[in-house]
């Protein structure tokens, strides 16, 4: 299915998993970007929870930094594994925790890598452009990275930036 998508996206503080736990629904997630048209990124996603998995295809064609055209659909398991074969060589695949936390009617959707032990991401689909958003107080917020293409999970994916307690590439 086709829809726009915008979102806001942030590097956080790593907020303590205890209140994660009391607060949020989690997953495993695990993320491999494909060959794709000039233009667009496309993937497929390994998405685990208490539930089960689900198995999904999802093309993006950007127009703005917030802005995208998004096409989703869910496919099978055995889809899934054909479509691995046109996994991306110059990008690894992304694993991380996803915790859903909903806060004052907001769905923020929290990213834990492996490979950052002291910082996170957080996204938050809006309505437009220019929603105010209203964090958690246990979030700390350490800056907006909706612009910086090297915080999209495809640039996370082909060289993870360096973690610095205070949001700051080294």
């Amino acid at each position: 299915m086709e829809q726009f998508e915008i979102e806001r996206k942030y590097l956080i503080r790593r907020p303590d998993e205890a209140y994660l736990r009391g607060n949020a629904a989690f997953s495993e997630i695990a993320q491999t970007y494909l060959l794709a048209k000039p233009g667009e990124t496309e993937r497929v996603r390994k998405r685990t929870d208490a539930h089960g998995t689900v198995y999904t295809h999802t093309v993006k064609q950007r127009l703005t930094a917030v802005r995208r055209i998004e096409r989703e659909e869910e496919i099978s398991a055995e889809e899934y594994e054909a479509l691995l074969k046109r996994a991306d060589p110059s990008a690894h695949t992304i694993e991380k925790q996803r915790w859903v936390l909903v806060y004052e009617g907001q769905h923020f959707e929290l990213d834990i890598f492996p490979f950052w032990e002291r910082q996170a991401y957080l996204e938050l689909e809006i309505s437009h452009e220019a929603q105010e958003i209203r964090f958690p107080p246990e979030i700390t917020v350490l800056r907006e990275v909706t612009e910086d293409t090297r915080y999209t999970n495809a640039s996370l994916a082909r060289a993870i930036p360096a973690e610095d307690p205070e949001g700051e590439l080294t």
